[in-house]
């Protein structure tokens, strides 16, 4: 899989001889947060186009997603970083990704502006798969009906995006996200084709729970997860290598209470993990994140959070 990130190094790909979008591309637009079995869905309709009209597939995201530009720390949490959504992206078999910066300067394309710079003379798309209920542009004044028409002048062809249920409802990151608020880690799992995880490299913290007897591997993350609390977890690590855990995800109120973090214990693990990057699988809930009187206290709570883990991986 190619990544092409901002629209700069789009354009100098396009003007080389050996560009992979020289005969254009079918391409699909949207955050793919979660990359879910919707959106694998919609990247099978990109992928099976591509074949027929022999161009690669493609797949437009933005970063940050807009929601983010516009709102903020108000945002949505996202289910994925973005290297994780690269990954989930590559193993769905995308040819190429366009990464573009959601800014203030993009944000005032106006439709026609992004159709004619971004689809026709940046990646020459032959088709696209997309909502009906897709809006973009300054002001969101670009829709499907104007897609439609510029691709009947064009030369282009648009299709609509296929609805994916489960349990009679549609997919969405918005469905999955209200299920991991909710602890329904069962359902969130069956909504994305796979269990709840998070990735990120192991970083240095303040050793808190080192000087407690509970050392853990800490990830920082850019903004509140959508799950918060305490939950039995599978680590895997990139040498392969794989442990079951307790993990802590949220601001750590009894110690810091700001930048949110994930924190995993592993169980039966000696050794060191800093600089490695771990995929932290998330399997069950134990409790909410709570506020302790004193480290003490938290220290009590850890322990038993430990013992409930174990409880939990014999009967299961």
């Amino acid at each position: 899989m190619r990544l092409i990130r901002g629209l700069s190094n789009l354009r100098r790909l396009k003007a080389r001889a050996d560009s992979p979008l020289r005969n254009g591309c079918v391409a699909t637009i949207g955050n793919f947060d979660g990359v879910h079995v919707g959106h694998r869905t919609i990247i099978e309709q990109v992928k099976t186009r591509a074949r027929d009209l022999g161009v690669p597939s493609l797949v437009m995201v933005f970063e940050p997603q807009p929601r983010e530009f516009f709102q903020g720390n108000e945002a949505p949490p996202r289910l994925t970083g973005f290297r994780q959504k690269m990954e989930a992206l590559r193993e769905e078999g995308v040819d190429v990704v366009l990464c573009v910066r959601f800014d203030e300067q993009f944000r005032q394309y106006s439709g026609m502006g992004f159709i004619e710079d971004i689809l026709i003379d940046g990646l020459g798309v032959r088709h696209l798969v997309i909502g009906d209920d897709f809006r973009f542009g300054c002001d969101r004044a670009g829709d499907f009906e104007l897609l439609e028409r510029v691709g009947q002048q064009e030369g282009y062809s648009v299709e609509s995006t296929r609805t994916v249920e489960v349990r009679g409802e549609r997919v969405s990151s918005t469905r999955v996200r209200q299920a991991l608020q909710a602890n329904r880690l069962r359902e969130a799992s069956e909504l994305l084709g796979r269990p709840y995880a998070i990735g990120g490299r192991v970083v240095y913290g303040r050793q808190l729970g080192r000087q407690i007897g509970a050392p853990t591997a800490n990830i920082n993350l850019q903004r509140l997860a959508a799950l918060r609390g305490v939950y039995v977890v599978r680590a895997e690590l990139e040498d392969g290598r794989a442990f079951d855990g307790v993990a802590n995800i949220g601001l750590r109120p009894t110690v810091d209470g700001r930048q949110p973090s994930l924190e995993v214990h592993l169980l039966d693990f000696t050794g060191t993990l800093y600089g490695q990057h771990m995929r932290v699988v998330f399997r069950h809930p134990l409790r909410d994140e709570i506020k302790f009187d004193s480290v003490d206290a938290l220290k009590a709570r850890i322990e038993q959070d430990f013992r409930d883990a174990r409880t939990w991986l014999a009967a299961h």
